[in-house]
């Protein structure tokens, strides 16, 4: 069974926002100790931000996957297709980081990584979209 706020869209939102501004804001602050040739300050960012990917939003992901998404195909057999989307999303972003891991395992800090982080963004965007306005969209705050 998912958690509570798992089903309630408004609570959901703001747990992929909070976490997803978060992840923009490392990839920025990353972004810049490239520019400024930081290659320590940027290692030491690349892990929190692989950290943050792995106990924020990766955690999520597999309570949506564990709960709420087994729940909402159960309620909805029409939805399995599009969970199985998400769930690809979610593949996607885990198989991301484990590459960032490889390269901070090979201290092999690059414009590269930047490219990887940026692209967890944007399948996380589109993802939360998805997730909000195809799957919970039928959903309110009273369940």
């Amino acid at each position: 069974m998912s958690g509570p706020s798992l089903k309630k869209q408004d609570a959901h939102s703001s747990i992929h926002e909070a976490s997803l501004n978060e992840a923009k804001e490392l990839n920025e602050l990353f972004r810049l100790c490239l520019q400024k040739k930081q290659k320590e300050k940027a290692f030491q960012v690349a892990e929190v931000l692989v950290e943050h990917w792995e106990s924020r939003t990766l955690k999520h992901a597999e309570a949506e996957e564990e709960g709420l998404y087994i729940e909402m195909v159960k309620e909805n057999p029409a939805l399995h297709h599009l969970v199985m989307q998400l769930t690809r999303d979610h593949d996607l972003m885990r198989r991301i980081v484990e590459k960032l891991k490889v390269q901070l395992s090979n201290n092999d800090i690059n414009e590269w990584m930047l490219i990887l982080m940026d692209s967890l963004v944007v399948i996380d965007s589109i993802h939360n979209e998805d997730e909000m306005n195809k799957l919970l969209k039928n959903t309110n705050d009273t369940n």
